[in-house]
């Protein structure tokens, strides 16, 4: 079984997955605090809970943009379950080209977003993250990432009102009855929320007409639901696309791995089978020296006789 990890600014979440079989899944607040041990015995919890025995575990392949918690979870997988974790960057064989200027700044999860989602959907694609940041990524119709959009998420938004503005109450992230509010949290849910639906529908037809074409459009996240209910630009909600991504990365690693091995074998093997090779060549020449330059019968010396 593979445990995958999903390490996001608030929350992190985890899923097992039996081959290609999701098992279970859950979210965590993503705690920088939080030490090695606390994580396993939260995760081991989790496990009894759903009767998963941890020792079935055999594989652990991480997605984090939190660097501070990226070494807890390598070093658990480690630590428990005696493994060294896939942890998903740009520079991995993940078969897909990071058109990005530079690659090594595309969020993990947002990697696991754009293979996940073409596997299922194909290209042209965009997805929609619903996180902290509401990301936008968009995937060619070969598969290459092209780059995408990064805003403020619902959460974000909502929670720096409340901040920056002293009069202005936390707020429940749901949409309100009307857009015109009739009190300040009613007139705040419909700005965020019936906001985020406009920044959405506004933002993929503006990358549509930059494509040049009709993309596909599916969105994960917390409140993707939420949102997509309000809109018919997205086509469908993936909540688990990124620990979907972050399986196909560990299985693509995993194999390249083994046939990496293999090759090397190979290749050894037929480096030694030409030493053999060679040293036979070599007896076989000595064998002629001899017989060329010997007394007797050699045929050397009945050809030069000959001739």
């Amino acid at each position: 079984m593979l445990l995958a990890i999903d390490v996001g600014n608030t929350h992190t979440v985890i899923g097992v997955y039996d081959g290609e079989k999701p098992v279970a899944d859950w979210r965590m607040a993503s705690l920088t605090h939080r030490t090695v041990d606390e994580n396993w015995l939260t995760i081991k919890s989790f496990c009894a809970d759903r009767g998963i025995p941890v020792s079935a575990i055999d594989g652990v392949g991480i997605s984090s943009v939190v660097p501070d918690l990226t070494g807890v979870f390598e070093s658990l997988a480690r630590k428990y379950f005696g493994v060294e974790p896939v942890t998903v960057t740009a520079s991995l064989d993940l078969g897909i080209r990071v058109l990005y200027t530079d690659p090594s700044a595309v969020g993990a999860d947002r990697l696991c977003n754009a293979i996940a989602g073409f596997r299922k959907y194909g290209g042209p694609l965009i997805v929609i993250d619903f996180g902290t940041a509401t990301t936008f990524d968009v995937i060619s119709a070969t598969g290459d990432y092209l780059g995408g959009v990064i805003t403020l998420g619902l959460e974000s938004t909502a929670g720096e009102l409340h901040r920056r503005a002293a009069r202005l109450p936390k707020i429940e992230l749901r949409f309100p009855a009307s857009v015109i509010g009739k009190e300040t949290e009613a007139s705040m849910q419909s700005g965020v929320m019936f906001g985020a639906v406009d920044a959405v529908e506004g933002t993929v037809r503006r990358i549509a007409a930059e494509l040049g074409g009709k993309p596909r459009v599916i969105a994960t996240g917390g409140l993707s639901a939420l949102v997509a209910e309000r809109t018919t630009v997205i086509e469908a909600c993936e909540p688990s696309l990124v620990l979907d991504g972050v399986r196909l990365i560990y299985e693509r690693v995993k194999r390249k791995g083994v046939a990496d091995g293999a090759g090397a074998k190979e290749r050894a093997g037929a480096k030694r089978g030409g030493a053999k090779e060679g040293g036979a060549k070599e007896g076989g020449a000595k064998e002629g020296a001899t017989g060329a330059t010997g007394p007797g019968t050699g045929t050397g010396i009945r050809e030069s006789r000959k001739a």
